[in-house]
């Protein structure tokens, strides 16, 4: 008996390597080698750092957005709940990992029973007793050809992609927070404008009603000057609002109330820092939802390997040892041992082409994820390269807002003083102050554009998980730790 048990034992062995997972090799990028280049995009220059190893604290130079990122990061309830599946997938890991092993029990039990008369082989009443202790392992299933081996490999690749899932959540919890924040900035800032602005209105509207009473300005002048008060009033209701909305959105984000005296820098500060782009090679490893969509291409590859082997025979076994006795005080004698073993094989035979459509699902499945990991990769390539024709075009365009801006101060300046002295009518004076606004607007929203384009491609990058500078160390895989108890 010793012998076949050690002659299984050393066959289940040589036989515990075998593995049917398909070799892993990663989908070609299908993309162009180099990002976009022409008029709307700036010249390539080498990275001294990549945007994922700057932290969001040297990105953003705003203290009090670092404050609300920093809130957000301990309180926002998605990526509370992105960390929680982090553990949920560990826990189930080492739940399928734990099927390698076998698992020890040990039992005892113990019972006493009346027989009556009728019932006894001796025709006499009497009480039968039997007690028991074993420690064995109940459908141990010997791992020949790598099927329980392959589901762990599985659920391990589940739980990387869980854990790059997390970082994606953070990044887009880092980059929404900004994003509302300056939103925020803006719309205050377009507010005061609105609040400024109708004051010069409401008192050019006083000068004019006064005008018209002497007989000066006309009821058409005084209908346009009416006009501008009024458009500017509802201009005043909106952006009254959107900062209401603004505050809501950030409070949500942030999981908690908005900090008390928040000191904010203005929108036409140096409020981010430039964003190394790198190669499209790099968003490969640095980018969490394409290294997600990966381990979830090689959890499917694992998947294979799983099918595969159900196709073998399975062998299980079940064995314990331990003392039987009828009384408890010799339960642990001499002579009391008792033993069993029962392995047990499983052969498919026939099952109407159900082993061979779980294999070809398990390859269905697999291309579906090699698709969605190619889909990642071209999303992330396209978010850099409109990121990168953003940075460019808008430099220029906040430029020459700017000088539009500056010309129609001189034009509204040159409008009030020839109206002041009579020399042109009130409609150019009014003109010139619609003018004026409406271009100090596009100037709020095309920088607020500008800095959240920034803010996209630091994203795009794949930048915003850490908060300090990262080693230039590649992030390194390892198994969650199996909890005995």
């Amino acid at each position: 008996m010793s012998k076949s048990l050690l002659s299984l034992a050393v066959t289940a062995f040589v036989l515990s390597g075998c593995s049917l997972i398909p070799d892993y090799q990663r989908p070609e990028a299908p993309v162009a080698a180099q990002f976009p280049q022409g008029p709307a995009y700036s010249s390539a220059q080498a990275p001294n750092q990549a945007a994922a190893e700057q932290g969001w604290k040297q990105f953003f130079h705003d203290p009090a957005l670092q404050q609300l990122i920093q809130t957000a990061l301990v309180n926002n309830r998605d990526l509370r709940v992105a960390a929680l599946n982090i553990d949920a997938y560990a826990a189930q890991y080492n739940i399928q990992r734990a099927d390698l092993f076998p698992a020890v029990s040990a039992t005892g039990s113990g019972s006493r029973q009346r027989v009556p008369a009728r019932s006894s082989q001796t025709g006499k009443a009497g009480i039968s007793s039997s007690y028991s202790a074993t420690l064995g392992i109940s459908s141990y299933e010997l791992d020949l050809f790598g099927r329980v081996r392959s589901l762990s490999e599985e659920a391990l690749q589940k739980y990387f992609a869980t854990e790059e899932a997390r970082r994606s959540t953070q990044i887009s919890l880092v980059a929404s927070v900004a994003t509302a924040y300056l939103t925020w900035q803006a719309d205050k800032e377009l507010l005061k404008l609105t609040q400024e602005t109708l004051g010069a209105y409401e008192q050019s509207y006083k000068l004019t009603s006064r005008s018209n009473e002497v007989g000066v300005s006309s009821a058409l002048d005084l209908s346009q000057a009416r006009t501008s008060v009024e458009n500017a009033r509802v201009a005043l209701a909106r952006y009254t609002r959107q900062v209401a909305q603004d505050e809501n959105s950030l409070t949500l984000l942030l999981g908690t109330g908005l900090p008390a005296n928040l000191v904010s820098k203005p929108l036409s500060d140096n409020l981010l820092s430039e964003v190394p782009t790198g190669l499209p090679s790099d968003l490969l490893q640095r980018r969490p939802d394409i290294l997600q969509a990966e381990y979830n291409l090689k959890a499917a590859n694992a998947n294979i390997g799983a099918a595969r082997a159900a196709f073998f025979p399975s062998i299980s076994l079940t064995a314990n040892a331990g003392t039987m006795s009828p009384d408890l005080g010799g339960l642990f004698k001499g002579g009391s041992g008792t033993w069993s073993f029962a392995p047990q094989i499983n052969i498919p035979i026939f099952n109407a082409g159900s082993l061979r459509a779980s294999l070809d699902y398990s390859k269905i499945q697999k291309e579906i994820n090699v698709a969605n990991y190619e889909k990642a990769i071209q999303t992330g390539f396209q978010e850099v390269s409109d990121g990168l024709a953003a940075r460019e075009t808008y430099k220029e365009q906040l430029e020459a807002q700017r000088g539009f801006v500056a010309a129609n101060q001189d034009y509204y300046r040159l409008a009030e003083r020839r109206y002041r002295i009579g020399v042109d009518s009130n409609l150019t004076f009014l003109d010139a102050q619609r003018q004026l606004f409406s271009a100090q607007q596009s100037l709020i929203t095309d920088r607020l554009a500008q800095l959240t384009s920034e803010v996209n491609l630091y994203k795009a990058l794949g930048g915003g998980w850490n908060e300090q500078a990262a080693s230039n160390q590649p992030l390194k895989e390892e198994a969650p730790k199996m909890k005995l108890f």
